[in-house]
């Protein structure tokens, strides 16, 4: 390139780029951030002299974006996008390497190069502003649903809780005084229909935080061997073997005891509810760097990843209507909580689902 003309030529292809990538990120969908990339791409590709040889390639940490044949061997420039002064990504131009050499490239066009990159790294910065804004805004949401429904379900909760009560009592009485088996059946029925409801009102005074804790030092092992005893028949209907191993019978955490019983019992029974037949379930139990560790292992299908984040959301279950609330786990989370212990759950191998549970020692 030796006149005047060229020379202007160049650099109305290098001014004429930066104006279509800033038009492109003016205007750019941050739902649909690769395609505007993939045009800077091409923008960039035809802002070089030699524009039918070159070869163009934008990386960051979501994309890879290409405009050009690749060759195996390039002569090239590279320039860094930064963003929040951390680099998460480059862009690279390149030409083949047999036919051309790095003092192909003009200073302009490296320059030109820079710019673009910081372009493109201000863009990115202002779509992760607006992802955490749109995240955070989301939570703030969520809260006041969870807020407001603690406030209905407290409500429901004490509304359900007497009439219930009167169902339990006058059909106990009415056991008595029926001798006809038939009828004795439909009573039992009533029964655990109403036994079923109590317990899905006393988890939503869990849920909304309407029974007191009773803190105290307690022992883990009985609430544990209550737990298995409890759920004996449901290990028995099946085959499921249960395995209990802990570190020491004399291990304790301060808590609610009726709580810490209901949080085991849920999950306990939620691995035996996932758990085909002739597999096991393991309760382990150990002192852990100044928590009290409880291990719950089950062989069951494990918990899909499209799901994991909702387990512990309040009425969500992959349970068929009739089978479960949706509150287990949600009330689970929260005793665990107020308890300033912490929860998670991972893949069991070769296949199942570890819930692990940390309560601080003290």
């Amino acid at each position: 390139m030796n006149t005047t003309e060229d020379k202007l030529r160049e650099r109305i292809k290098e001014l004429t780029c930066l104006y279509e990538v800033t038009s492109i990120i003016v205007n750019c969908d941050y739902s649909q951030l690769e395609l505007s990339l993939q045009a800077i791409a091409h923008c960039l590709k035809g802002a070089v002299q030699y524009e039918t040889e070159s070869y163009v390639k934008i990386t960051t940490n979501n994309y890879v974006l290409e405009d050009g044949s690749f060759k195996e061997n390039l002569c090239c420039i590279k320039s860094n996008i930064k963003v929040f002064n951390e680099v998460s990504g480059t862009i690279l131009i390149g030409y083949p390497s047999d036919k051309f050499s790095e003092d192909d490239f003009l200073d302009e066009e490296k320059k030109l190069l820079e710019n673009v990159c910081l372009e493109i790294g201000n863009l990115i910065e202002r779509k992760q502003i607006r992802d955490n804004e749109a995240y955070i805004k989301k939570q703030m949401e969520r809260t006041d649903r969870l807020n407001i429904l603690g406030e209905i379900t407290a409500g429901i909760a004490h509304e359900l809780n007497t009439p219930l009560t009167n169902i339990l009592g006058f059909t106990e009485l009415l056991e008595d005084e029926i001798k006809d088996k038939k009828q004795l059946n439909d009573l039992g029925r009533i029964k655990e229909s109403a036994i079923f409801s109590r317990e899905i009102v006393k988890k939503l005074m869990f849920f909304a935080c309407e029974v007191p804790q009773q803190m105290q030092k307690v022992t883990l092992k009985p609430i544990v061997d209550n737990v298995l005893n409890l759920l004996k028949p449901s290990f028995k209907n099946k085959n499921i073997q249960s395995i209990f191993n802990i570190e020491s019978p004399e291990l304790q955490i301060r808590a609610d005891e009726i709580q810490i019983t209901q949080v085991l019992f849920n999950i306990i029974m939620n691995a035996i509810y996932a758990s085909p037949e002739h597999s096991k379930v393991e309760i382990s139990i150990k002192k852990l760097k100044g928590n009290i560790q409880v291990k719950i292992i089950d062989e069951g299908s494990g918990i899909a990843s499209t799901i994991e984040d909702k387990v512990y959301e309040p009425f969500f279950t992959t349970k068929p209507t009739g089978d479960g609330s949706g509150l287990g786990l949600s009330v689970v989370h929260g005793i665990i909580s107020s308890h300033k212990g912490t929860i998670k759950h991972s893949k069991n191998s070769p296949k199942g689902t570890i819930f692990t549970i940390n309560f601080p020692e003290n």
